[in-house]
């Protein structure tokens, strides 16, 4: 029997069912509008693929869409938040470690730490300017042009392999990795890349600022109580305050950003995203119980899954591309991946 004459033989019995119970419990002109209302009611929750997973997502879905708005609004007061406490530390760094570097160090390491300093700070700039304001792509909307894998139930469009659905941004994504509240965006294909320099030249930046002014913290800590007192002017307060906030701010987000970002450097290596991860882990699984060994079919090797991510094809482009800011598209259009095992190096160094 087909689904629909099965539905409309349930139905038709509860009317029957409903008809006879209440004959003699209610009036005949109210029977029929009894009736109706209960076949309505339990049509609503009739459904022959209704498991508890399905009930389960039904049940959460106000709190899923409660945290896509509250996200998607929040979007832009992170944003100011990374900008606003980045241009404090460095604020703090000018005005505070500069002076002392200048009259401390000797010409070959004040140059360094100049250079370094300031080749950090650009980076962390055009990283996070790139990766906020670069779309990180979209599939194409017309069946014909794009050799899809799936079709998304929300988007009503087909998907191509290693693109998923984004509730945040309310469209599919190519190659995502995840909706990121701090770029008040979606990583994906084009702007991956942006996303993890960003990670690694501010994790390298906060390291240096907490190395450099660990002393200058010590001594600010150590007279956190006399700072109140004479001699001491409300500059000298200000600047302790800001050496201890500064070193404070810089050692945590070293710590947090520096696992985040070593999380995304295994990753990288396995040429997996952050959704792939647990997709992944589950296809192993399954095919594990079966005697099998399940390989990732968009891993090109180690080496070269970093020389994908970064685009790098000729030895100078880890330079040029990879610590010299560079606007440079990835490798591939996101729509088509190659399954097939390649050579041990398939791109020159």
């Amino acid at each position: 029997m087909r689904p629909c004459s099965t539905v409309m033989h349930l139905l038709l019995r509860c009317m029957r069912g409903c008809g006879r119970h209440s004959r003699s419990r209610m009036p005949r002109r109210l029977r029929q509008p009894v009736s109706y209302i209960k076949l309505i009611f339990k049509s609503l929750y009739f459904n022959s693929l209704t498991n508890s997973e399905v009930v389960l997502d039904c049940i959460l879905e106000p709190v899923f869409w409660m945290v896509e708005v509250v996200t998607r609004w929040f979007g832009m007061v992170f944003v100011f938040l990374v900008v606003a406490l980045t241009s404090s530390v460095v604020f703090i760094a000018y005005y505070c470690l500069l002076p002392l570097v200048l009259q401390t160090y000797s010409l070959g390491w004040m140059m360094w730490h100049i250079c370094y300093g300031n080749w950090i700070l650009v980076m962390i700039v055009f990283h996070y300017y790139k990766a906020t304001n670069t779309p990180p792509g979209y599939p194409p909307k017309m069946k014909n042009e794009v050799p899809f894998v799936s079709f998304c139930k929300k988007c009503v469009i087909p998907k191509p392999a290693r693109s998923h659905h984004c509730g945040i941004c309310k469209t599919c994504i190519l190659k995502m990795d995840h909706h990121c509240p701090w770029l008040n965006n979606c990583v994906g294909h084009y702007n991956h890349r942006y996303f993890f320099s960003f990670c690694v030249f501010l994790t390298l930046g906060c390291m240096y600022c907490s190395i450099s002014g660990r002393n200058l913290f010590i001594d600010a800590y150590n007279a956190i109580d006399e700072i109140s007192l004479p001699p001491y002017t409300y500059k000298d307060r200000m600047f302790h305050k800001s050496v201890i906030y500064m070193w404070v701010l810089t050692s945590t987000v070293s710590v947090a950003l520096g696992a985040l970002t070593l999380w995304h450097a295994v990753l990288i290596t396995r040429g997996e995203t952050s959704i792939e991860r647990h997709i992944n882990n589950k296809e192993a699984k399954r095919l594990g119980k079966r005697g099998k060994v399940y390989r990732n079919p968009f891993s090109y090797g180690k080496l070269n899954n970093w020389k994908v991510f970064f685009g790098v094809e000729k030895r100078s482009h880890w330079l040029t591309r990879v610590l010299l800011p560079s606007g440079h598209t990835p490798y591939g259009d996101g729509l088509t991946w190659d399954i097939y095992p390649l050579k041990k190096d398939m791109m020159p160094v």
